[in-house]
């Protein structure tokens, strides 16, 4: 059985102060019974008080990024093996990276790889834009992205099975914009997901890789989501910085998560 995960993606909000309070309450105000893996994934400067605030409380945390090489003459940016002791998880190809640092499938691909080289776990997003679903192109972009970044793992396809892929299904038209997608059409996407994974090489491990929605995600909308099985949570972007919206979020993953074990949804 897939894993349920729902993943905060907290963007540049919070300060070092604000982020321990904030991490600290989101735990104490997620702990459900079903199995759900918990994120959270603080700007870089919040990472550490962070992690401290969340010490023991079966929250991971996440960065938010990655740069493509281990060392070298990148003002400002972060390598994987600098994030160790720090996080456990990280976001790659977000839309908003891909918008605002034209980041490409063969870039991302390369952060993919030295993710897993530092044993870090990927959550890699993939969506369209609104006039690829508008012609009918959405899936075929889609898997052209995942087929992109997989390329990476060409020459190594044992490096990619262990390094517990999570991808992020966020059609770009969904951010921020009020309108958001179906979740038969998330579902059909998740499949599309799984069948270009399985295309790019890896049809064993296609089954297995949990597919979360991220699009303007919150307490009321989710359940729509996750009551489709091809949904394996979420990835939570203005949402994850309330509470009372998380709280509502993970309840109800977590009673997808009992439902699934169970074998009654």
């Amino acid at each position: 059985m897939r894993p349920i995960v729902i993943a905060a993606n907290w963007k540049m909000h919070t300060t070092p102060a604000e982020a321990g309070e904030l991490a600290a309450t989101i735990a104490a105000r997620t702990r459900v019974d079903g199995p759900v893996e918990r994120v959270i994934c603080p700007p870089y400067v919040c990472l550490a008080a962070v992690r401290d605030a969340l010490a023991g409380s079966g929250v991971a945390v996440g960065a938010q990024n990655v740069h493509h090489e281990l060392t070298g003459a990148y003002t400002g940016e972060v390598s994987a093996p600098m994030l160790a002791g720090l996080a456990s998880w990280v976001i790659l190809g977000h839309s908003e990276r891909r918008r605002d640092a034209a980041e490409t499938d063969d870039l991302i691909g390369r952060k993919l790889r030295r993710a897993a080289q530092a044993g870090l776990r990927p959550i890699v997003c993939v969506g369209e834009q609104l006039a690829d679903r508008e012609t009918g192109r959405a899936e075929a972009v889609v898997g052209a992205q995942v087929h992109g970044v997989l390329g990476a793992f060409a020459d190594d396809p044992a490096a990619l099975v262990g390094c517990g892929l999570v991808i992020a299904y966020e059609p770009v038209w969904a951010i921020g914009t009020g309108r958001n997608a179906r979740g038969a059409d998330a579902a059909a996407m998740a499949d599309a997901i799984r069948a270009a994974i399985g295309e790019a090489g890896w049809p064993d491990l296609a089954p297995g890789v949990p597919v979360l929605y991220g699009g303007s995600v919150t307490a009321a909308n989710v359940g729509e989501f996750l009551a489709e099985p091809a949904i394996d949570g979420a990835l939570v972007g203005g949402a994850s910085l309330k509470p009372d919206e998380m709280a509502g979020i993970v309840a109800r993953a977590g009673l997808t998560a009992q439902a699934r074990a169970t074998g009654v949804g």
